[in-house]
């Protein structure tokens, strides 16, 4: 049995349109190459976030080339990029935009204007995330989930593919606002950005102390991104797979009767049903660049920690013995092993 269905492949269509998703795949990791250096897992994830029609939280220490990645990441994709530097005096309508009172010149009449703020593109790097207050923080809560903003009243629809790609500094939270558990659910991802391996570092050395620039191309539009996100949906996951994923997520929560007892000591509260939603989306997503049809224990048990790292939330036991949310996952997936395929 399985929980979706997928047109034969020996449709000529759906033929071509798997062949265009392997090969916009594989150009766009060639093209990223060109700037970024390792981080494998971590382009994987953000690829998966792009497939799915998600949105992504990066984290990781300053210099790291968190920016770097979004910026060349739009690049590669020939969508409209925006940034945004998040400080503690942004204001809503700075991300959003605003209404302004505008002069007809002939007449003398005036009338609202809406200016769009930087909100309405394609990728939207959210700079700092956590440097700016939580009303701020907010406006991008609608946009994330709905696709649109209000503004005064009225509904702005902002295009289809949208992402927000966001990055936050785990270490300097003097004057940071943590972000809200709400708006932490909107994230299809937590990516952890860590240092790269030595021969990974020094070769990113060379390739920036010199007079050459790598500039990264297109290869794909809109429309293809669009078209990619609705095949990712096709792909087919037994039940039992998916039965795997929706037990890993029950298993987060205290008070669920299948949850290990460690869950139960140390975390207040587990992940939603968004959560295995997501899980499996990006299991399909993860299976596809994968050249598979279909997705495997595999995918789920290596997207967990992703996933749920920032839906798990621990209480003052785990703090005293200093244990995170990706240390009570790293049990949970050792408690819960993916079975045999």
């Amino acid at each position: 049995m399985s929980t979706s269905t997928i047109p034969s492949l020996d449709s000529a269509e759906l033929s071509s349109r798997l062949s265009r998703f392997q090969q916009v795949n594989q150009d766009i990791v060639k093209q990223v190459r060109k700037v970024i250096v390792g981080q494998d897992e971590v382009l994987e994830q953000v690829m998966i976030a792009l497939f799915v029609g998600g949105h992504c939280l990066i984290t990781g220490m300053p210099g790291t080339a968190k920016t770097l990645l979004v910026r060349t990441m739009a690049q590669t994709l020939g969508l409209e990029f925006r940034r945004i530097q998040f400080t503690p005096d942004l204001m809503p309508s700075d991300i959003t935009g605003t209404d302004i009172i505008e002069e007809d010149p002939a007449t003398g009449r005036k009338t609202w204007t809406f200016v769009k703020g930087p909100i309405f593109a394609n990728v939207l790097l959210a700079d700092e995330i956590n440097r700016t207050p939580p009303k701020t923080q907010s406006a991008l809560l609608e946009a994330m989930q709905e696709f649109s903003c209000t503004v005064r009243g009225h509904i702005y629809t902002i295009e289809k593919p949208f992402f927000v790609l966001a990055t936050q500094n785990p270490i300097e939270l003097e004057g940071t606002y943590p972000l809200p558990e709400a708006q932490l659910d909107r994230f299809l991802f937590n990516t952890l950005l860590d240092y790269l391996p030595a021969a990974d570092e020094l070769q990113v050395v060379s390739m920036t102390t010199t007079t050459s620039v790598n500039v990264p191309e297109p290869v794909t539009n809109a429309a293809e991104i669009i078209d990619f996100q609705k095949l990712v949906r096709m792909v087919p996951i037994a039940d039992s797979v998916a039965q795997y994923a929706v037990e890993l997520v029950r298993a987060t929560r205290p008070p669920d009767a299948t949850s290990p007892d460690f869950v139960k000591k140390y975390v207040s509260f587990g992940a939603s049903v968004r959560a295995a939603q997501f899980l499996v989306l990006s299991a399909k997503a993860r299976a596809l660049m994968r050249h598979r049809y279909h997705v495997t224990y595999e995918d789920i048990a290596a997207l967990a920690r992703a996933v749920l790292r920032h839906r798990v939330l621990v209480n003052f036991h785990a703090e005293s013995e200093r244990l995170s949310s990706d240390d009570i996952l790293k049990k949970l997936l050792e408690a819960k092993p993916a079975p045999k395929a």
